[in-house]
């Protein structure tokens, strides 16, 4: 920059007003005072309501085409939830069970368990097997994109589509042993 230009930019901020306060960075910043007036709180509220009513609404899931990710990833925490809450009611239930009379121990859950018919069995293992081999299987995925690998679109989508099959085929073998 010539010296001839400093000079006159320097000569223009120092004639305008509004540009006397000094910024951190060195440079002056223009200081603009904004116009205000008191607004009951009542009309305030009015306001407020109508420009929020006239922001655009996101069409966020309308829009995009799901992706196993999503789906992947929404289950993986539901099954988390519902295996561990149901860790945490069974523990309850069973420590509560002498004081309320309930059977809990094992050889009665057996006895109940083998009453049931062949269907009843592999649906009851099904709806066991199927969240905790989801879980675990997607869990390890999740520890292989934490060591960085697996990112690529393609892969990501294999792995998804893969952790699916093998949930449904492991948790079809525990629930038919």
């Amino acid at each position: 920059m010539s010296a001839q230009r400093v000079l006159h930019l320097t000569l223009r901020r120092a004639t305008t007003p509004g540009l006397t306060k000094f910024a951190p960075a060195g440079r002056f910043m223009q200081q603009r005072l904004a116009a205000t007036e008191h607004i009951p709180q009542s009309n305030a509220e009015s306001i407020l309501v109508k420009q929020r009513l006239q922001r655009p609404v996101s069409p966020h899931l309308s829009i995009y085409r799901p992706q196993i990710t999503w789906y992947a990833s929404s289950f993986h925490r539901i099954t988390g939830l519902l295996l561990s809450g149901g860790l945490y009611i069974f523990g309850i239930a069973y420590l509560a069970a002498p004081v309320t009379g309930w059977h809990l121990e094992t050889p009665s859950l057996v006895a109940a368990f083998g009453s049931l018919p062949f269907a009843a069995k592999v649906a009851a293992k099904m709806t066991m097997a199927f969240p905790f081999t989801f879980h675990s299987f997607n869990g390890v995925r999740h520890l292989v994109w934490d060591l960085g690998l697996g990112y690529a679109t393609k892969t990501v989508i294999r792995t998804g589509w893969t952790v699916v099959g093998l949930s449904v085929l492991s948790s079809l073998y525990l629930a038919l042993v």
